[in-house]
């Protein structure tokens, strides 16, 4: 069975994430989208509800698994017998990150591959970061996010009526 990963803090998972696991999907029998806990960024959704979010947006793909992890990569990728890393690529500047992280896990372990999707046109402006920025402004990510994700910014902001003014 070919098995490859997605990982990343998916803090919101975004249309343009969305893209890259429906393309990855057609080339592996299992997609593992595994949100990581970041330690170099503030969360702005817990994991938990991060996995939720993601199983809604990928519930029409049939080959995807969503699972969360606190440890290394490597280590994920190893206790579930998986070798190939799937990296969606926005800009160049995406590559030369990628290609670092690339060769790092791949010294940790040699078996593994990263294989890299460029992002669709339509996505390459689409961050997380973005996402999170409007959210806390209170603007619409309409568009940018799946509709659980549009869902869950809306609660968010219902609820901080004053991120977005400066008095918080």
């Amino acid at each position: 069975m070919r098995r490859a990963v997605c990982s990343g803090s998916f803090d919101p998972v975004t249309l343009g994430h969305i893209n890259i696991f429906e393309r990855a999907s057609l080339l592996v029998d299992e997609l593992v989208v595994c949100v990581f806990h970041n330690v170099r960024k503030q969360g702005f959704f817990p994991v938990e509800m991060r996995v939720e979010m993601l199983r809604e947006a990928t519930g029409h793909i049939p080959n995807i698994r969503v699972d969360s992890s606190d440890g290394l990569l490597p280590d994920y990728m190893q206790a579930n017998g998986i070798k190939t890393i799937i990296r969606g690529l926005r800009s160049a500047t995406d590559f030369e990150y990628e290609c670092g992280e690339a060769r790092v896990i791949r010294h940790l372990l040699p078996e593994a591959e990263t294989v890299f999707l460029l992002a669709e046109p339509g996505y390459s402006f689409v961050s997380s970061s973005a996402i999170r920025e409007i959210a806390l402004f209170c603007g619409s990510v309409s568009g940018l996010v799946p509709e659980c994700v549009e869902r869950a910014v809306a609660r968010w902001q219902e609820e901080h009526p004053a991120a977005g003014d400066g008095r918080d």
